[in-house]
């Protein structure tokens, strides 16, 4: 499972006040927490007006490469701050994130193509113009354009990372059958491909959300999810994939789980 880790977001009241106050203790901390904690990324969002954007992403990371050798996943919603701040990044990671939306695609996808980026991946949210597709076959809709595009460009599927967009539980008439549907089918589609998913939408609005979290993610893996934005510092939820991935047969001789929990990823805190 790739981990992305989410918890440098300014959209967390915590980090959106080390940013403000240019606190790159904070940021280095969180960098290291989740480094330590199994993290495959570290996601790097400012969430502050785009502005100001480019020059504070520049910052944060300048603190995550300080401090980690992760790559970084450069989160923001504009496709115009993504064009500048990738180029900040010391090595290859994740650009975070192209959809059917307006021309994002042809923004970012001549970055992709460039040979100098063949390293570069990129999250691809099944969204368009329309908003968020109702049903699992709108969504695979767009699924397919993204993908023509990415032909065109020449990029290879195993370098997307293709989000079904989890909406809240607490608002669906089906639970996660329809987003469930969609990961099936994208696996089917294009067996290289990544699939991820905030892990944590699923559970907005609820109590005990680590309990909701926890049971989407384990479904979603059988569905053919390989990838997920979430805090990789709650030990359980570490350790339910791991598990998940031995019990789904992705894990030869159990020995992913048994190296992680000896590694301390999971199980009783060790002194």
């Amino acid at each position: 499972m790739i981990i992305i880790g989410e918890k440098i977001n300014g959209s967390i009241p915590s980090v959106a006040e080390a940013i403000k106050n240019r606190d790159a203790e904070f940021i280095k901390q969180r960098a290291i927490a989740q480094t330590e904690a199994g993290a495959t990324y570290i996601d790097c969002c400012a969430s502050v007006s785009e502005d100001v954007e480019v020059e504070t992403m520049k910052w944060m990371i300048e603190c995550i490469e300080s401090v980690t050798d992760l790559p970084i996943a450069v989160d923001s919603p504009s496709a115009d701050v993504l064009t500048q701040v990738y180029k900040f990044c010391s090595r290859p990671g994740l650009i975070n994130s192209v959809s059917g939306e307006g021309d994002k695609i042809e923004k970012i996808f001549p970055i992709l193509a460039q040979p100098e980026n063949k390293k570069w991946e990129v999250v691809a949210l099944l969204s368009d113009d329309t908003g968020i597709p109702k049903t699992a076959e709108a969504r695979l809709d767009v699924l397919e354009r993204i993908m023509a595009k990415a032909k065109e460009y020449g990029i290879a599927p195993n370098r997307i990372h293709i989000d079904p967009l989890v909406e809240m539980l607490c608002t669906a008439d089906d639970g996660m059958s329809l987003v469930e549907e969609v990961i099936a089918e994208t696996r089917k589609r294009y067996p290289t491909i990544h699939i991820t998913s905030a892990i944590s939408n699923i559970s907005f609005n609820l109590p005990a959300k680590k309990m909701v979290n926890i049971g989407f993610t384990v479904l979603a893996m059988k569905a053919g999810l390989d990838c997920g934005i979430l805090d990789p510092c709650i030990r359980d939820m570490m350790g339910v994939i791991y598990a998940t991935e031995a019990l789904l047969g992705m894990d030869d001789m159990c020995m992913e789980y048994i190296s992680a929990f000896r590694d301390g990823l999971f199980g009783p805190k060790k002194d």
